[in-house]
């Protein structure tokens, strides 16, 4: 047991299997004391299971460490404000928050129904506010606290078939950078994980959907492309464990992260990215008034998107207008 965490308290979401749990673990295992939320839903949010945090919470007993579950589902405001309740109730205090509860509802946009949508959009998006908007209150008043959120290479590059579940991740990411500025003044920090993992939401993916990603230089999970699967890049993938994605998203909760505030990292078996702002742009054309089509039509292929490749491009026996120009 070591005592970076000493003391502290932290709350977690989805913490019953895969990256929670190691999460939940390492957290203990640095003497934090921990809430283990985690429904124990099925990967698509159907369910219920008491199981997963429970035995999450018995572990960290076994190893000499304080934690309590939650089983409360997040997508509610309820269900966020329950998980810092039982903090509260529990230990008085909340020092660190981790949202990683989601679930996947793929389906192609064009078959994609309102309700997979509502649904992981609720989960995966809302359950972070609802936990951040009663966190939040506490931690400016105490003028300290650490957020980590949980985005994906979906919503911050695109994965086919998951429009609801980029659209939520691309959200947290946002979500991210606003609230750091909201509370940074404040002492608290919040960042994001980008993660890339072999995990039961992971396993869901059919394979279609794998080799279609990776046609299109789409990595399953957030690492390198397929096509460089040679030996090192098998023995990265290797890599690819839950475990491997705690020690950065626990080192973000320590005092030294001070500082460290609305960033995104990349964090995929022993790589570890910081991920650079979407804003300002990084390629600009500049014209002193208004600009006319014309001038658009030349500018915007030749300068603007020059190099710039479609990740998902048209098959060749389709007959596309304006291919040929």
């Amino acid at each position: 047991m070591g005592n970076l965490l000493e003391g502290k308290v932290i709350a977690m979401t989805g913490a019953g299997r895969g990256i929670g749990r190691e999460c939940a673990l390492l957290a203990a295992s640095e003497g934090a004391r921990v809430v283990v939320n985690d429904p124990g839903v099925n990967p698509d949010g159907t369910g219920h299971d008491d199981g997963p945090a429970a035995q999450v919470v018995e572990e960290i007993k076994k190893m000499g460490g304080e934690a309590v579950a939650n089983f409360a589902d997040v997508s509610t405001m309820e269900g966020g404000e329950s998980v810092i309740r039982t903090a509260l109730d529990t230990w008085g205090r909340l020092d660190g928050l981790i949202n990683l509860a989601a679930i996947l509802r793929d389906r192609m946009i064009f078959n994609l129904t309102e309700e997979e949508w509502d649904d992981v959009i609720r989960v995966d998006l809302k359950g972070h506010f609802t936990t951040i908007k009663p966190a939040s209150v506490l931690m400016r008043q105490q003028r300290y606290g650490r957020i980590v959120n949980f985005s994906s290479v979906s919503g911050l590059q695109g994965n086919s078939g998951q429009a609801n579940y980029g659209a939520a991740k691309a959200g947290v990411a946002g979500l991210t950078r606003v609230a750091a500025r909201d509370l940074g003044r404040y002492g608290v920090t919040v960042n994001c994980i980008a993660p890339g993992a072999a995990t039961r939401l992971t396993a869901t993916v059919p394979q279609s959907a794998r080799e279609l990603r990776a046609q299109r230089g789409i990595a399953a999970a957030g690492g390198p492309p397929q096509s460089a699967a040679n030996r090192a890049a098998e023995e990265a993938a290797a890599m690819r464990t839950p475990d491997m994605v705690a020690p950065m998203t626990i080192y973000l909760l320590l005092d030294e992260a001070w500082n460290i505030n609305g960033r995104i990292f990349q964090v995929a078996g022993g790589h570890i990215g910081l991920l650079a702002d979407l804003y300002p742009p990084f390629r600009n054309i500049y014209k002193h008034g208004k600009w006319t089509l014309d001038e658009l039509r030349m500018l915007v292929p030749t300068q603007l998107m020059a190099g710039i490749a479609n990740p998902a491009p048209p098959a060749d026996d389709i007959k596309i207008p304006g291919r040929d120009f």
